[in-house]
């Protein structure tokens, strides 16, 4: 023992501590029959049971965000990485399956969920449906009065009455054409419509050529063809300048003739006018109703073409006030002239100051026209007396009649027309509606003030650059204040925000750098109109969309030089099943919670895409978790990506592709396989 001692440190006061601990556990003194166990017999009994209960629950409540979308559908690739830290998270999701949903759950939502029946599929509709609009349905519409056409406005069904199907494509549907092959060519399988060709066979507007329709460009007013028609349009006002970017096109009245004959008039200007001012960097909105079986709004999506469906009736155009550079109408037989000229009034709000409104057709030049009209020159001059009446009374001024075009403009403002309201008393000035509310928003008989300018001289609410620096430049609505907390400086941020989110799309989604794989694009909460922009000169044009539920910022897309629409996502869209090719569902999800089902909008968001077309959300990870656990029974593949600044923030970006299916044809089964 004394050598031991001496090991610990010689001896002493300072050594005897460590000797006695030596002491302490040595064979001399057997500890361990003196030891009670229990405690670390119980404490390894609680690890083992806490590492066997957390291999259960991460098994049980793990729900995987994989699909097959990466093997079967080509377009998405693995996430580009744009810095270090997104380099290593791109790097590990190459290799195991990204998992955003929650694994830790109270006993209450383990209960809820547990009492939770599997939800099925959502299945298909039947083949009736295939061109299905829900707020222009022909059935419901028969309940509204028909005067005005009001049974042709929106009338949408209740959420009793919400179809919970899949809109199918009709037996054979294709791809469309590309652009430019599409403005002129389209698939009959797509648009299965005989009945213009037949009737109008010998007006050349367009023609049966085996499994496609062709689109010559002819037509009644268009005898020379489309071209040559807006040819001699460009030498009255200047089409080439860049002065006039945005158009909108006003489709059938339906008033003096039944609308099957009048859904073939106006099927010409819905497409072929639209599609030959692209060539001259004008964008041009169409609108015509939902007639009785030509389709006409759906011809022109399937051209590739921008169109709704919509009329001139009792509310408000879908767009705000000062939108567009040009309107135009050519046989549209909208009786201008009635109703206090509230449907020209209307034209009058959209117009921007110095805007043009263009009428062709009837009763323009009836001198040389009145008998293959069928209509007596004394009421066709009484008409067009009352139609220049009309436009006098807005302070428009009639700068060119030549031929069979007539054209007015609209003064760049309105200190002149204020000082002769003093003498001319109808119509009079608004002085209560918001200009540019229109959803739902009454026409009234009184014209929309201009903003307020000094200089004789001046545009109201300032003059907008010509095209295409307007794309880029601050939007007067924006520099002059007009938009609460929204600065010059928010502006540019938000240009170049979306362009570099524009460029990390298109390294996850492949085809979205495809030049031409896309052309009708849908941005459903298009904020400044910035994810359009972001697009340049590429052959694409987006239908922007302001929420009802969001701020009112469409005046600054039109501004812009693009071109939009209102839309309250709890409802159906005025258009067509299989119209676009791309949405964009920014932050729309969080904007409608609790307002409406987000399985109503998702359904909705199938019916008008098309089939093995894209949808990109952007929404923080736990929406989007919820919204592909709808989009898993929607015969869509998805996948959930990281957002361009990396993993770790909370919003993420789901992609998802519609699978090609349509509706079994004659004694077959559901097809399933696309067509080449």
């Amino acid at each position: 023992m004394g050598r031991l001692e001496a090991m610990a440190g010689g001896g002493g006061a300072a050594a005897a501590p460590l000797f006695r601990l030596w002491k302490h556990y040595s064979p001399v003194s057997p500890y361990w029959k003196r030891a009670n166990f229990a405690p670390f017999a119980l404490l390894a009994l609680l690890c083992s049971a806490s590492y066997f209960l957390g291999i259960y629950h991460n098994v049980r409540g793990t729900i995987s965000t994989s699909s097959s979308l990466g093997s079967s559908v080509p377009c998405f690739s693995a996430g580009v990485p744009t810095n270090k830290t997104s380099a290593s998270a791109s790097s590990t999701t190459a290799t195991a399956t990204l998992d955003f949903a929650a694994h830790h759950a109270t006993s209450d939502e383990e209960a809820k969920e547990a009492a939770t029946p599997a939800m099925q599929d959502f299945p298909a509709c039947d083949i009736k449906y295939s061109e299905y609009t829900p707020c222009e349905d022909r059935d419901r519409s028969l309940k509204f009065p028909r005067d005005r056409l009001l049974y042709r406005e929106r009338h949408c069904p209740d959420r009793s009455e919400l179809l919970k199907c899949l809109i199918p494509a009709p037996p054979g549907y294709r791809n469309p054409f590309p652009w430019p092959v599409s403005r002129d060519v389209a698939w009959f399988a797509n648009v299965p419509h005989r009945e213009l060709s037949v009737e109008k066979a010998v007006q050349n507007w367009i023609r049966v050529e085996g499994d496609r329709f062709r689109f010559p460009g002819g037509g009644t007013m268009f005898s020379g063809g489309a071209d040559a028609y807006i040819d001699s349009i460009a030498r009255l006002i200047p089409l080439r300048d860049g002065s006039i970017r945005t158009a909108i096109d006003t489709g059938c009245g339906a008033w003096w003739v039944m609308l099957i004959k009048c859904g073939v008039v106006v099927l010409l200007q819905v497409a072929s006018w639209g599609a030959y001012l692209l060539s001259r960097g004008v964008l041009t909105m169409s609108f015509a109703p939902r007639d009785t079986h030509e389709a006409q709004v759906l011809f022109a999506l399937e051209r590739g073409v921008p169109a709704m469906i919509g009329v001139l009736a009792s509310n408000r155009l879908p767009y705000p006030s000062r939108a567009f550079d040009m309107a135009h109408c050519s046989r549209c037989l909208i009786p201008w002239q009635l109703y206090d000229g509230q449907f020209l009034i209307e034209v009058d709000r959209i117009l921007r100051p110095g805007g043009y409104w263009i009428l062709s057709g009837p009763p323009i030049n009836w001198q040389s026209h009145w008998k293959g009209w069928q209509r007596t020159q004394d009421h066709l001059s009484a008409e067009q007396d009352a139609i220049e009446a009309v436009a006098r009374s807005l302070c428009w001024k009639k700068i060119k009649q030549k031929g069979d075009i007539a054209i007015w403009r609209k003064p760049t403002n309105h200190i002149h027309c204020k000082i002769t309201r003093k003498v001319v008393k109808s119509p009079p000035f608004c002085s209560t509606q918001d200009p540019d509310s229109a959803w739902y928003t009454k026409m009234e008989a009184c014209i929309t003030p201009l903003p307020e300018v000094e200089d004789l001289r001046a545009t109201a609410g300032g003059e907008l650059k010509k095209w295409p620096e307007r794309l880029t430049a601050v939007p007067p609505r924006i520099g002059g204040g007009g938009l609460n907390g929204v600065t010059a400086e928010t502006f540019l941020e938000d240009s170049n925000l979306w362009q570099r989110r524009l460029g990390y799309y298109k390294t996850i989604v492949n085809q979205l750098g495809q030049r031409g794989r896309y052309r009708n694009l849908l941005d459903m909460n298009a904020r400044f109109g910035g994810f359009a922009a972001a697009f340049g000169d590429e052959p694409v044009w987006v239908m922007n969309v302001v929420p009802t539920a969001a701020a009112n910022t469409l005046g600054v897309v039109y501004e812009r030089g693009l071109i939009g629409t209102y839309q309250d996502w709890c409802e159906a869209m005025s258009t067509y099943p299989r119209t676009y090719d791309l949405l964009h569902a920014d932050s729309v999800f969080t904007l409608y919670k609790n307002r409406c089902e987000m399985e109503d909008i998702l359904l909705e968001m199938d019916r008008i895409l098309r089939p093995e077309g894209t949808v990109i959300f952007r929404d923080d990870v736990d929406v989007l978790v919820k919204v592909k656990s709808y989009t898993d029974r929607m015969r869509w593949d998805s996948q959930i990506v990281d957002h361009e600044d990396g993993p770790h923030q909370r919003e993420k970006i789901l992609l998802a592709v519609k699978l090609y299916w349509t509706a079994p044809g004659p004694n077959q089964v559901q097809n399933s396989q696309p067509s080449s």
